[in-house]
């Protein structure tokens, strides 16, 4: 299933990663490619046909190729949803997908560019090292004749600019041997799916919440398991083998109030291993208060027509999905487009040593963090992929933007990787977060933090906004007006306006104790941890959407 995201002709490959230093003990430079590689027949498949093509790889007349990659992604899914109390879908997948990447020039100008280079090609998902290497040559032959085409057009399009590239294209890396071990889908099916089951059908049969079960107009449950196994060799003489698996168990429950405006509660549970998954109880209490919440955003007022700036408190829940969205992009350097002198792309391509946060707060991704308070980290891995070791960033120094995450394609000033080149399945790898962590020098605790929002209350005397989650596009899902006396209504129907990065340099004011770890199984695992934050002037307005129009009639009796 996974395949059908991915493109299945030549896809566009980011430059790639590097890193100088060594952060893991389990990282080595001691053993030669060829010895690493014995011990896997996968590794070892690679590496021959890698040996053979560096040696042989070259058409009459055209440059040979200074860098070539081999990365081979096997994956294995298992996934099951039920609707309405009901199983509707159970699926396990296995694939291995191949990528080659070749480079032609050198590692200051060759054959690469923004939308990237390589090959892709589905790969036997047995062992059998002739299939492998069958494999790996047509793919390489591919990729060599690409960029050969590429290289030309480069240098072409280079000549058309005044301001010439000021970094390298690539930049050297130490070769890296790092053979982990392998990750499996280890989950207990039948369980999980009689879970699930249940929890798509409890709004009509637990006691607490059926009374208002006709309101429910659609009730999903689903698991979500994988595993993922990275292979990767260069002719730098880099051999790697990472592997790293993720569980998330969902619920999602959704209706309309009585005027048509659509709600929905959407939540689950996520862990790096099966284990840090809810239990029973727990996942059904996430339900049961899902459902319950549901219902009363459908009786909750619309919030005020009149249009409110002011102190805003975000959960550490909503504090890391706004970090995700406002503050994480745009410090994942991108290659600015040939001719430009931009260091980067992005809302912080002029901001290194600027502030970019209040000076209480500091931001820092550490892949090598594995645990944190007792949670699993998804984004947590010892070597990145493109076998660089992975390292601690200060990404923020006190308010202060003092680095990027960057894989091996440079930028001004970052002439090197720091181990942050990360790929999506059979996709280049590009600079990407691993787990990165805010926070303050000045922490409150909640209580000492919820009470300087209602103190701003009444001091302004109006009521003030807090919020408890987001949804889609940063959009409030549980909104709270917080009264002067310092009681709380729940109003629906707002957006947030001028939320932006300015937002975060300028009207962050205070920041809880409360770390909030945020678990993300996307196409590339990833890692929040974020606390609670108070903003003094935030934009909450009325949200312009047309209201859909109600059921006809009412649902099938229960």
């Amino acid at each position: 299933m996974l395949l059908k995201t991915l493109q299945t002709m030549r896809i566009p490959t980011g430059l790639l990663c590097a890193s100088l230093l060594l952060s893991s003990h389990s990282v080595t430079y001691a053993a030669t490619p060829q010895e690493a590689a014995k011990a896997d027949p996968v590794l070892s498949a690679m590496q021959a046909e890698l040996d053979r093509e560096a040696a042989n790889l070259v058409l009459p007349g055209m440059q040979r190729p200074y860098f070539i990659e081999y990365r081979l992604d096997d994956f294995a899914t298992y996934e099951a949803v039920a609707n309405f109390g009901a199983l509707v879908r159970e699926e396990t997948g296995h694939q291995r997908i191949v990528r080659v990447t070749v480079r032609i020039g050198d590692y200051t100008t060759d054959s690469s560019s923004n939308r990237g280079d390589g090959s892709i090609a589905l790969a036997p998902t047995d062992n059998n090292p002739e299939a492998i290497r069958h494999c790996l040559w047509t793919a390489t032959d591919e990729a060599y004749k690409a960029a050969l085409r590429a290289f030309t057009a480069k240098q072409a399009a280079l000549k058309r600019f005044q301001n010439t590239p000021t970094e390298k294209d690539f930049s050297p890396a130490k070769p890296v041997v790092h053979v982990g071990p392998l990750a499996q889908v280890q989950i207990d099916h039948d369980e999980w799916k009689k879970r699930i089951i249940e929890a798509s059908g409890l709004f009509a049969t637990d006691p607490e919440v059926k009374s208002f079960a006709a309101d429910v107009q659609y009730s999903s449950s689903n698991l979500r398991s994988v595993a993922v196994n990275r292979y990767l060799v260069n002719t730098e003489g880099t051999v790697v083998r990472e592997g790293y698996s993720g569980y998330a168990a969902n619920i999602s429950v959704g209706g309309q109030a009585p005027d048509g405006m659509q709600l929905s509660r959407d939540n689950g549970t996520i862990g790096a291993t099966a284990k840090e998954l809810d239990d029973w109880p727990a996942f059904r209490k996430r339900v049961i208060d899902d459902i319950k919440s549901l219902e009363a955003l459908r009786n909750a007022p619309v919030v005020s027509a009149e249009d409110y700036h002011g102190p805003v408190l975000f959960s550490g829940d909503a504090a890391a999905d706004l970090m995700n969205n406002l503050f994480i992009p745009n410090v994942e350097a991108a290659r600015p487009e040939m001719g430009t002198t931009a260091r980067t792309q992005g809302a912080y391509n002029s901001s290194f040593h600027a502030r970019v946060l209040p000076e209480f707060l500091s931001a820092t991704d550490d892949p090598a963090l594995k645990t944190f308070n007792g949670h699993g980290l998804l984004g947590a891995y010892e070597v990145d992929d493109d076998g660089v070791p992975a390292q601690a960033v200060n990404v923020a120094v006190a308010g202060k933007l003092e680095n990027y995450l960057i894989g091996r394609t440079p930028v001004r000033d970052f002439p090197e990787s720091n181990g942050h080149g990360r790929a999506p399945v059979g996709q280049a790898a590009r600079s990407h977060e691993g787990v990165m962590i805010f926070k303050s020098s000045a922490p409150l605790t909640g209580e000492a933090i919820n009470a300087r929002l209602v103190a701003m209350a009444k001091e302004q005397k109006r009521d003030v906004y807090a919020v408890e989650t987001l949804g889609g596009e940063l959009a409030p899902r549980l909104l709270y007006q917080v009264h002067p006396d310092g009681s709380r209504t729940l109003v629906r129907g707002a957006v947030f306006d001028e939320l932006d990065t300015r937002s975060l340099r300028s009207d962050i004011i205070a920041a809880g104790d409360d770390e909030h770890v945020a678990n993300l199984l996307g196409t590339v695992p990833t890692t929040t941890i974020a606390p609670s934050l108070l903003f003094d002037d935030i934009g909450v307005k009325r949200a312009t959407e047309e209201q859909q129009k109600l059921p006809y009639y009412g649902p099938p009796a229960l």
